[in-house]
């Protein structure tokens, strides 16, 4: 699928699918498109229909397929943050955060992923369950804030605060790690863990987790009354 991520700090996703090709994506994602767009809302089955709500996403997706020629579609971010491309090959995928889902091919799989460990689904700030994609073409991500990316070797870890995973590769392992010293715990603000990970694989972390964002403008909306 061509596409084009344009703007800055709201960005848009601007695809360019050609005749008869189809573009799925979260329901309420589509911004503006070109007149030659068909739309139809689907469920897909029972099984998926449940993935999806357990993992934050709309039960029902739209499918926008391009008739008589290419055609235009974008797509935004529900806050402000970044919009991340990945390309699947058929042997590789992506592990992402739940709610993260925008749009993506539609030979791209999206299924539940459940964390194998129970300490970091209870305390490793993304829960027992995130969202693996797979399969082959483009699939589509939001981010919170800006993104960061690193690669690590196998064997070579990275500590994060809770939220700041956005997407990881299905090779890197996930785990938890307590915060040192009680007086860290009570008094240092980060919590009692953080999220460990450790490659072989690369990892998209995100700056501005939607949580901390409403923390920081909590102070200053009005209360009613």
């Amino acid at each position: 699928m061509k596409y084009e991520i344009q703007g800055s700090p709201f960005p848009a996703a601007v695809c360019f699918p050609e005749d008869g090709q189809s573009v799925r994506c979260q329901r309420g994602a589509m911004a503006w498109m070109s007149p030659n767009m068909e739309m139809t809302t689907k469920g897909g089955g029972i099984g998926k229909m449940f993935g999806k709500m357990v993992t934050g996403e709309s039960m029902f997706e739209n499918i926008y397929t391009a008739r008589g020629g290419q055609g235009l579609i974008s797509f935004t971010t529900g806050v402000p943050g970044t919009i991340i491309p990945f390309e699947l090959n058929g042997s590789n995928s992506i592990i992402a955060q739940k709610s993260s889902f925008l749009a993506c091919d539609d030979a791209v799989n999206m299924e539940v992923s459940f964390q194998k460990k129970l300490g970091a689904g209870f305390f490793g700030g993304e829960g027992f369950i995130m969202q693996k994609f797979t399969g082959v073409g483009t699939v589509l991500l939001e981010a919170d804030g800006s993104i960061i990316e690193y690669d690590l070797a196998p064997g070579q870890s990275m500590i994060c605060g809770t939220g700041a995973l956005c997407a990881m590769e299905s090779t890197v392992q996930m785990d938890i790690e307590t915060v040192k010293g009680l007086g860290n715990m009570l008094a240092g603000g980060e919590g009692f863990f953080n999220t460990k990970l450790t490659g072989p694989g690369h990892i998209w972390l995100q700056t501005m987790p939607v949580f901390d964002l409403a923390g920081a403008i909590a102070p200053y909306i009005p209360s009613k009354g």
